[in-house]
């Protein structure tokens, strides 16, 4: 699919202008039909960016935020996702659908939370590994040929196991909104670009689709 690209000079320009991008979007969202869903990814950079749309005007009450994934680790947990949501966000209280890890079935739990999810996403963002993974999609991970179900937890990667929207619910998006920051991203963020299908990154698709870059992962 093809990818709008944006380059800046660094990791903070990125989370500036992303932060600005994701504003302007819930204004039209809510502007058009009362409300904005955002589903939303980890990472230092989106952090950063969350921080600053704390700042921006957004009618926070009509904004809905979903996880993309999540790791299968205790409430409060510093490498959780919500966790360093919820921090970044400060004082700014949207409603937040958070994947319910802690349940001791988490085959269910991910079933309930895909009927959670609405048929269609304002805006999606998602990160790159190294690796070419996009949100907890990583390759070999039988996740990858999950087509029957919205969500679902994937095997052991990195001394842990992840919830994830899979293919299916990615594809609810009619944005797409990727940051991609550090020299380690540029060879999976050049197989993105070109549509190289071994990556699973290549495997979302959307109706339109931002690429938010560095030039260290860019090369330039």
């Amino acid at each position: 699919m093809h990818h709008e690209l944006r380059d800046f000079p660094g990791a903070d320009a990125v989370a500036s202008a992303a932060a600005a991008f994701v504003a302007q979007r819930a204004h039209e969202s809510i502007d058009d039909h009362g409300q904005f869903t955002f589903a939303v990814s980890g990472g230092r950079t989106p952090w950063s960016m969350f921080e600053k749309l704390a700042q921006l005007d957004v009618d926070w009450a009509n904004v809905t935020l979903y996880q993309v994934d999540e790791r299968i680790a205790p409430v409060g947990d510093s490498t959780r996702n919500l966790t360093n949501l919820e921090r970044s966000l400060g004082e700014r209280r949207p409603t937040i659908f958070a994947m319910p890890v802690n349940d001791l079935d988490l085959n269910a739990a991910a079933a309930t939370y895909g009927a959670s999810l609405p048929a269609r996403f304002d805006l999606v963002h998602l990160g790159l590994g190294p690796d070419g993974h996009t949100a907890s999609l990583i390759p070999g991970d039988p996740v990858l040929t999950v087509h029957d179900r919205l969500v679902a937890v994937t095997g052991v990667y990195q001394g842990e196991q992840r919830m994830t929207l899979t293919y299916g619910a990615l594809a609810r998006a009619d944005q797409l909104l990727w940051l991609v920051t550090g020299e380690d991203k540029r060879s999976a963020l050049s197989a993105l670009l070109r549509g190289d299908s071994t990556i699973p990154a290549s495997g979302v698709t959307a109706p339109s689709s931002l690429v938010m870059a560095d030039r260290a992962a860019l090369g330039t």
